[in-house]
C-alpha cells in the first residue's frame, strides 16, 4: 500500500467531506474516488478497503494533531497551562473543520469493535498527553495528589469529547472554542489539591 504523496492527501479529504455528508455505511468508495477525482482503483493502491480508509482518516487527521498538541504543550511550563491549551486546541481543530468533526464525534462511534479499536490505538497516544499534565500537576503540587489518575484521564477526556459531540448534535450552532476557558476551570476545580473531598 503506499501512504503519502498528493493523491494520497486528497482521498483522506474527499473520505471526510463524502463520510460527513452521507453517514460512514452510505460512502461507497465510487463516492470517495469521485469527489477525490480519481479512478475508483486508484483507491485501492493506496488502502486495503474502505475501513482501512476510515483508520487512515483517523490516524492522519487525529495522528497530525497529537503531534502538534505534543509541541505546544512542551512550550507551557505549567500543568493548568497545558490543560488549558490542550482544550482550547481540541475545540479549535473541530470548529476549524466541521465535516471533521462530523466524522471523528458521530461517524466513527457507529463503525465495528475492530474498526474501533484500531482507532483506540491512535488515541492511546493522546490520553498519554493527558496522563503527561496529570502528573507534572501533582508534581508541582495543583492537582491532588492521592487520586485515581486512570480516573481523572477518563474525567478529562471524556468532558472535552462529551462537549464536542453535544456541539455537532447541535448542528455546530454555538461557538465551541469559547467553551474551552469554562470546561478548563471546572476540570481544574475538580482536580485541584483544595478539592479533597474524601
Amino acid at each position: 500500500m503506499k501512504r503519502k504523496g498528493p493523491k494520497y492527501d486528497k482521498i483522506i479529504d474527499a473520505a471526510v467531506s463524502v463520510i460527513a455528508m452521507h453517514g460512514y455505511h452510505q460512502s461507497q468508495v465510487s463516492k470517495i474516488a469521485k469527489q477525490a477525482s480519481v479512478a475508483d482503483g486508484t483507491i485501492y493502491l493506496y488502502f486495503k478497503n474502505k475501513e482501512d480508509l476510515l483508520v487512515s482518516v483517523f490516524n492522519e487527521k487525529m495522528g497530525s494533531f497529537i503531534e502538534r498538541t505534543g509541541e505546544e504543550l512542551r512550550e507551557k511550563s505549567s500543568a493548568i497551562e497545558k490543560l488549558s491549551t490542550l482544550i482550547d486546541m481540541h475545540f479549535r481543530l473541530l470548529d476549524d473543520d466541521h465535516e471533521l468533526s462530523i466524522v471523528t464525534q458521530l461517524e466513527l462511534r457507529q463503525t465495528n469493535r475492530a474498526l474501533r479499536a484500531k482507532i483506540g490505538e491512535v488515541l492511546k497516544r493522546y490520553l498519554v498527553l493527558i496522563d503527561i499534565i496529570l502528573q507534572e500537576g501533582m508534581n508541582e503540587g495543583v492537582f491532588n495528589q492521592h487520586m485515581d489518575t486512570r480516573l481523572a484521564r477518563q474525567m478529562i477526556f471524556g468532558t472535552i469529547d462529551e462537549t464536542a459531540t453535544n456541539w455537532v448534535m447541535n448542528d455546530h450552532r454555538y461557538n465551541l472554542p469559547k467553551l474551552a476557558q469554562p470546561v478548563h476551570q471546572m476540570l481544574v476545580n475538580g482536580l485541584s489539591n483544595n478539592a479533597d473531598v474524601s
